[in-house]
């Protein structure tokens, strides 16, 4: 047996050990000793085998899987700019807190010198993106190479499922040809290659997250604010202490009588907050959607108690009290005057936002997103893109404590949300859906490309088609006085033709045109399908106007 077979075989054999069930590779020569590695193992049915072309895809979609089942997936390309296109991914994973690991092969040293073909540097490719680094010797027929390599593979998983913060790690691992097995691909190698008894990990490890800290509420007049973690359980102990408790997603994942669904627009509303301002925010992850979020998080009267399972915490005034793993029982009980307050401004809130929606013209972001959160079955994962959907889904919808909700918040991009989208439903046993924007979608569009022997979740995407950046109408940019310049360089229209683009992929599309069509689009359908609804950018800004005006008349003075 060659060194790179005997590498790759171990390799492979520690992930599995190691509790890696999903593996994303990506096509090449020089990885081509784990390619074959895993393809045996998937044949064996010891892990579940992806390939995709595009590395950023590949990336993504391994990202979604890890994100969705809370375990480490990994990602495997050849050398050169393969492993670059995984960048975009691994910023992802750090920044959300995703445990993903990243094996990139490599030429040897002595190639990498003389100017071979598809090198790079890639000694630390992602900096300090990355939980662990570390490039695997070049194999060798000697002692200790087994040992060596499952040894490194138990501490790539360890950093990356979080001794603090889970994460991305990177292994770059040189092969020397020959590349692919000997004719005699059983044969003898130097030392034995058997792992553990029992097929055991190399290197056991403690559950470093048995003993979390906490942070100790103290006030009467306190808020909860979940972000992409956690809502569950903060719904549970706001309603438990008497907490009213929001969401950057609005009512999705919110459950209990203390449940704000409309916080989202309450904060904005500076007459309501004003009267309303709690002493306390237990803010559990990291918001990035709402500047009226920040604005309360960074108000010197509020004190911050932030949940956040690693060293790394978002402080917008850098005023966070406490910072802790998990939140402990508050010393003093809540006012519930207090909650009552914001009980009833969430209903004359959301009463506000239901007329004002009913008498617009269909569609707009809004209301497609309203829709799309009504009509999903129970269960359902509904993945969301960054820019509008995000915001559309949190504004509109409702309460809907039986969905499940993912946004790549991390680092807040568009790339590789329809393969995060298809990776998180492929390991989601329930109907899927994603909510996307057009520029969103068509930034990764490769992604809907799959070959006849991957694996299709049962996936309905729609895309939200404003032809263009429609986020930007409802910031700074999009104001009268920018007019000149907006549509040429933030509005970007692009013209194209989404059913083309999918009939090239050969998935299935559907345009709706009245929210009858859009409602019957929606009912669970095996396979992967796109449903593009078409929404006229121009209005977006003047409809947030009229809605904001009308949960501050609603409201009032509270």
């Amino acid at each position: 047996m060659n060194p790179s077979t005997a590498q790759a075989r171990v390799i492979v054999d520690e992930l599995v050990r190691n509790t890696v069930s999903h593996v994303v590779l990506c096509p090449g020569s020089r990885n081509a000793p784990l390619s074959i590695a895993l393809y045996d193992a998937a044949a064996a049915g010891r892990l579940k085998l992806h390939v995709r072309i595009d590395e950023r895809g590949a990336a993504f979609l391994a990202l979604g899987i890890a994100a969705r089942t809370g375990r480490p997936s990994a990602v495997v390309c050849t050398s050169g700019t393969a492993a670059a296109n995984f960048h975009p991914a691994v910023l992802e994973a750090d920044r959300a807190g995703v445990p993903l690991i990243v094996l990139t092969a490599d030429r040897p040293p002595e190639l990498r010198s003389a100017g071979a073909s598809q090198v790079i540097d890639q000694y630390q490719l992602y900096g300090n993106a990355v939980r662990y680094f570390d490039e695997l010797a070049v194999a060798e027929r000697r002692a200790g190479q087994n040992s060596y390599w499952r040894s490194q593979i138990c501490r790539a998983w360890n950093a990356a499922y979080g001794e603090w913060r889970s994460g991305p790690v990177h292994l770059n691992i040189p092969f020397r040809e020959p590349l692919v097995p000997d004719h005699d691909d059983d044969g003898e190698w130097y030392e034995s290659t058997e792992g553990r008894a029992d097929g055991e990990r190399w290197t056991e490890l403690p559950d470093f997250g048995a003993l979390p800290s906490f942070v100790v509420p103290s006030a009467r007049h306190g808020l909860v604010i979940a972000c992409d973690t956690g809502v569950q359980a903060a719904s549970e102990w706001a309603e438990q202490h008497g907490w009213p408790v929001v969401s950057e997603t609005g009512g999705l994942g919110l459950s209990g009588s203390t449940a704000i669904s409309a916080g989202a627009w309450l904060l904005g509303v500076e007459e309501f907050i004003s009267r309303h301002k709690p002493e306390q925010v237990l803010c559990l992850g990291r918001p990035t959607v709402f500047r009226q979020v920040q604005k309360v998080l960074s108000d010197p009267a509020v004190e911050v108690l932030l949940v956040r399972p690693d060293s790394d915490w978002p402080a917008p005034a850098h005023n966070v009290r406490q910072v802790g793993q998990w939140f402990a029982e508050p010393t003093k009980p809540a006012d519930p005057e207090w909650l009552a307050g914001w009980q009833r401004a969430d209903a004359a809130a959301a009463a506000a936002v239901s007329r004002a929606l009913a008498e617009e013209p269909w569609p707009s972001g809004l209301s497609v997103a309203s829709e799309l959160v009504d009509a999903l079955p129970q269960g359902a994962l509904l993945v969301v893109g960054s820019s509008n959907p995000t915001r559309d889904v949190a504004l509109a919808g409702t309460l809907r404590p039986d969905v499940l909700v993912h946004r790549n918040r991390g680092v807040a991009g568009i790339d590789g949300t329809v393969s995060t989208a298809i990776g998180a439903a492929t390991v989601h046993r329930a109907p899927s859906y994603a909510l996307l924007g057009d520029l969103t979608f068509l930034h990764d569009a490769s992604g809907l490309l799959t070959g006849p022997a991957e694996q299709l979740p049962d996936l309905t995407i729609v895309v939200l088609n404003d032809d263009g950046g429609g986020i930007f109408s409802l910031l700074e940019q999009g104001a009268p006085e920018h007019a000149d310049s907006f549509e040429r360089v933030f509005g970007t229209p692009h013209g194209a033709d989404l059913g083309a683009l999918c009939a090239g992929y050969r998935v299935p599309h559907v345009v709706a045109t009245s929210v009858s069509e859009f409602r019957a689009a929606l009912k669970p359908a095996p396979g992967l399908r796109v449903v593009e609804v078409r929404v006229d950018r121009s209005r977006h800004r003047d409809l947030h106007a009229r809605l904001r005006k009308a949960v501050a008349s609603a409201v009032g003075n509270g």
